[in-house]
Formats: structure tokens, sequence, C-alpha cells
């Protein structure tokens, strides 16, 4: 009925692929994702070395790293600027910067380093964005971004928006305000895991090869992910500064 290599042990590897086990630690009394913390920190100190390595003996005439770190802010700028614009672009460029970082230094750490070979108690290394716990703490930084940017520039008058072009509109504009961190947490989620669960199969049915391909797209993937967090973020931003 199915071709060979669906047989009954590629249904036992389905079965097997779990998503939700986790190694917890518990700090102050809260239960927390410790695998989830050790590649985040992993991943900020990567960032942190780089940014150090970036501007070091930095000169007029760029070089070595600082041709990194200077091509790595010019990308970010470009995308704050393009979606806030030159009156509030300058402002912003931190928060849009770290959050593409973030996200781009996640989903890389997932798909290139292999963190299967290090084993846990309970649960498995991989990239943060694969947790939805991550992504939607994310997303919420992004709502909280965009009203502090509406009621900083207009102050209460911000929320006439609601009820704009008519009043009618109100439960819809409400309503948009609560999809926006949704389907940035869950479009991120889910495209970091879904590439993580098939390169998983992939490997265990066939180790060598195939799998290749899967990787790559999945670094591709991740890049795409970060660039298109990041700059619906801004454009949410430049939406409540209008």
């Amino acid at each position: 009925m199915y071709p060979e290599i669906f047989n009954s042990n590629t249904f036992t590897l389905l079965a097997n692929a779990e998503v939700g086990k986790h190694f917890y630690w518990n700090i102050a009394g809260f239960l927390v994702h410790g695998q989830v913390l050790i590649v985040i920190w992993f991943v900020l100190l990567i960032l942190l070395v780089l940014s150090f390595l970036g501007t070091k003996n930095a000169d007029r005439i760029p070089h070595g790293w600082q041709n990194f770190m200077e091509a790595a802010v010019d990308f970010v700028t470009d995308i704050a600027r393009d979606q806030l614009g030159e009156s509030f672009y300058k402002e912003w460029i931190p928060y849009i910067g770290t959050l593409f970082l973030f996200i781009f230094g996640c989903n890389w750490a997932g798909a290139v380093i292999p963190w299967k070979l290090i084993e846990l108690p309970e649960g498995e290394l991989a990239a943060p964005t694969n947790d939805i716990n991550t992504t939607v703490a994310l997303a919420l930084l992004t709502s909280f971004a965009y009203f502090y940017a509406g009621l900083s520039k207009k102050g209460l008058g911000y929320f006439k928006r609601y009820v704009q072009p008519i009043p009618l509109l109100l439960p819809i504009n409400i309503l948009e305000d609560f999809t926006k961190p949704l389907s940035l947490s869950f479009r991120l989620f889910g495209n970091v895991l879904a590439d993580e669960l098939t390169v998983s199969v992939l490997t265990s049915l066939v180790p060598l090869v195939v799998p290749l391909p899967i990787m790559l797209l999945g670094i591709f993937a991740g890049s795409v992910q970060a660039l298109i967090f990041s700059t619906l973020a801004a454009a949410y931003i430049a939406e409540a500064l209008e």
C-alpha cells in the first residue's frame, strides 16, 4: 500500500518525534524551560563577542570584523528606515536591530549546530524560536513597543484610531491588536518547528545525503523569518506613529 520507505519503522520514528518535552529549571518557584535558556545565553554570548570584535580598534576605513559589524548595522538601519521613514527611524534602530539579530542568531543556532549530540535529562537543545513561549514573548514586546510609540507621540489621542473612520469599526480595530502578536508568534514558531521536525525525521530515515538540502533550506528560511518578523515589527510601529 505504501512505498517501501514508509514501513512500520517510519511511523515509529514519526511517533517518537515528540514536541513538548522540556528540561525544567525551578527558579524562585517558577518553572522555566532550561534548554531554551541555555541556547539563548549561547546566542547572546556569540552576539556580544561579535559586537566586541567589530567595535574593537575601529578605524575610519573599516576592515576585518568591523566590516561585518557595519554591514549588519547598515542592514537593520535600512529595515527601520524603509518602514518608519526618515523622521522616526533612528530612535527605533536599536529595537529593530536587536529583534533581527536575536531571531537570526537563534534560527541559525538551531539549524547549524548539532545540539542533538548533547544529551539532557529531559528534552533536547534546539533553536529557542521553536518554543512558543519565546516567540510569544517577542511578539508581546513588539505590541508594547507600538503602543508606546503611539502614546508617546499622540498621548491619549492615539486611541481615536479605534473609532476611525467610523465608530462601527471599533470591535474590528480592537481585534486587530490581538491578531498582530498572534500572527507574529505563530508564524515564527510554526516555521522553525516544522523545519526542525522535517530535518529530524529525514535524518533518522536517510542520515547521510538527503537531509542536507533540507538543512540548507532551513538556514535560508530562518534568515527570512528573522527579516519578516523585524520588518513587520517596524511596520506596526510605523502604523502607530502615522
